[in-house]
C-alpha cells in the first residue's frame, strides 16, 4: 500500500459531536485504522479517532477552502 496521507494522531482534547454515518464508511475507518497501525506499528486506533485528523487534512488541502480563508471568508 502507499503511504497514506494522514499522519501520527495528535492526543488533543475533544470537542464530542454526534453524527450518523452509512454502514460502508464505518467500514472503510475501520480497515483505514488496520492500515494506519500495520504504516505506523501500532496499535489500529477507535473509528472514530480518524474522523477529526481527516477532516482537518481534508479542509487543509481543499485549495478554494483555504484561498477563501485567506481572504476572511472565514
Amino acid at each position: 500500500m502507499s503511504k497514506l496521507k494522514l499522519g501520527p494522531l495528535e492526543d488533543e482534547t475533544p470537542i464530542k459531536i454526534t453524527l450518523d454515518l452509512p454502514a460502508a464508511i464505518h467500514r472503510d475507518l475501520l480497515a483505514y485504522a488496520q492500515a494506519h497501525a500495520a504504516e505506523t506499528g501500532g496499535k489500529a486506533p477507535e473509528p472514530a479517532r480518524l474522523v477529526a485528523p481527516m477532516l482537518a487534512r481534508f479542509m487543509a488541502t481543499d485549495r478554494a477552502f483555504v484561498r477563501g480563508r485567506r481572504r476572511g471568508g472565514n
